[in-house]
């Protein structure tokens, strides 16, 4: 896989994808980044963007991961003080899930969002952007959507600014991004700044085929006890022969075969006996004729998420007993 299909791969959208080939023939170490807003426990959905910067960083990408504490407090998610301590536990989540300290570059929004020179890059982007522009923008991600605060409308303006005063050439997240990075692009270089590269991830369905929400529940937390995530799986909406909106084979596609060279179906010998597969594709068109049943393709789901996660569960455990020692 080359570096252009190993950037690409498992993404719903690239803005442009000439942009990006002729950023990638031209230089060996773009810059790119995704800001996480810290006002939770790190999920699926988080990991998708996380899977993302893996596979940039094996394409030889530079990359950044903003820990955004300062937007989480704008967007009524918590005190400085709740949202710094998130940031912190979240960064360790990270960590486990595969980003390099060494190799990865962690920003706390607090360390530069209040210097004097990135607060006028923000006033000077509010002069050129309208309400109505601003609160678009804030649609996807906003916790009061109905009746935003002033606050929410400030943060999109950041969050562009973000990309310019990090230096970033690539900015990713998932489609509920795509507003606000269009909102860069399109203002940054009024500001005498490049636009960025935008890479936007799918947003995959929560374990009920329904949108994924942490209020819900429908989630897995990429820190939960093995028994909480086999639990949640096997009860999981998965339809059988069926892949649009079924969380399980959503799973396989962007969290397990990113991650393992082949999967392992264990089934009894009268079901058909143990089935590998080598690719998304291959599982994917077994599940679809019928030939896997979704029973068996949740427990091995459960099987390989729960090893996937291991690193996670251990780094939490290992902070907690240094905690409390």
């Amino acid at each position: 896989m080359d570096r252009l299909e190993l950037v690409i791969r498992n993404t719903e959208e690239v803005v442009t994808l000439e942009e990006l080939q002729e950023m990638l023939d031209a230089r060996e170490h773009p810059r790119a980044y995704v800001g996480y807003e810290t006002s939770g426990n790190i999920h699926l959905g988080h990991m998708l963007t996380a899977n993302k910067l893996l596979d940039m960083q094996r394409a030889g990408f530079d990359v950044v991961v903003l820990l955004a504490d300062l937007h989480a407090f704008l967007n009524e998610k918590g005190s400085l003080e709740e949202v710094r301590r998130i940031a912190d536990y979240n960064r360790e989540c990270f960590i486990a899930l595969g980003l390099d300290p060494e190799r990865t570059e962690f920003v706390y929004g607090t360390e530069y969002q209040l210097r004097p020179e990135y607060v006028i890059k923000v006033l000077q982007m509010a002069r050129n952007t309208t309400l109505n522009r601003a609160r678009r923008s804030m649609d996807e991600v906003s916790r009061s959507a109905e009746n935003p605060m002033v606050s929410q409308m400030i943060y999109p303006l950041m969050q562009a600014v973000d990309i310019a005063d990090l230096k970033i050439d690539v900015a990713v997240g998932g489609m509920d991004q795509r507003k606000i990075h269009m909102l860069a692009r399109e203002e940054l270089p009024k500001l005498g700044f490049p636009a960025p590269v935008c890479i936007h991830t799918p947003l995959i369905p929560g374990l009920d085929g329904k949108k994924m929400s942490s209020s819900k529940g429908n989630n897995i937390a990429v820190d939960e006890p093995a028994e909480e995530i086999e639990r949640k799986i096997l009860a999981a909406y998965c339809p059988a022969k069926i892949t649009e909106n079924n969380p399980i084979t959503e799973i396989f596609k962007y969290h397990i075969f990113p991650r393992v060279d082949s999967v392992t179906v264990r089934r009894p010998a009268k079901f058909g006996g143990d089935a590998t597969f080598e690719s998304y594709r291959a599982l994917e068109e077994s599940f679809v004729n019928g030939s896997l049943h979704p029973l068996d393709l949740k427990k091995a789901c459960a099987e390989y998420m729960i090893k996937i996660l291991a690193p996670v569960r251990e780094r939490v455990k290992s902070l907690q007993s240094h905690t409390s020692m």
